[in-house]
Formats: C-alpha cells, structure tokens, sequence
C-alpha cells in the first residue's frame, strides 16, 4: 500500500481546489502505470491529440467537481 499523501479534501479556497483536483488527476495516471518510463514515452502521443488533452480536462474537471462538494463550494 502507497503512503498515506491525502489526508483531506478540505481545501482553503477554489484556487487550491483544482490544485488538488490537478493533483489527484495526475497521481491517477501514476496509479494506474507506475512505469515512469512507460509514461514518459506516451507523453508526446496523448500531448498532440486534442482528444487527449479534452479527456484529460474532463478528468481534472470530474475531480474538481468532488474538491468542491467537499468543501461546501467555500460558502461559509
């Protein structure tokens, strides 16, 4: 099992919400192919491709949207 890296989804502000989001985004990819170099050969394919790149910011999107509803949508 991974270390434990998220202790909450409690953020301060919206700003650092989709930092979060960004990051769960991110460690998804990291989960599902540990191999960095797999990865980093991948990059260039998925980086020219506007599907790619849409798919990806529907992703950090879909993670924003659970960062938010945890934090109220920061009203009060």
């Amino acid at each position: 099992m991974a270390d434990t890296w998220l202790p909450s989804l409690i953020t301060a502000t919206p700003q650092e919400g989709f930092e979060l989001a960004i990051t769960l985004s991110r460690r998804g990819v990291k989960y599902t192919q540990p191999d960095m170099e797999t990865l980093k050969q991948l990059r260039p394919e998925y980086a020219q491709s506007a599907d790619g790149l849409t798919a990806a910011s529907q992703v950090i999107a879909i993670n924003f949207q659970t960062v938010s509803a945890a934090n109220n949508y920061w009203c009060g």
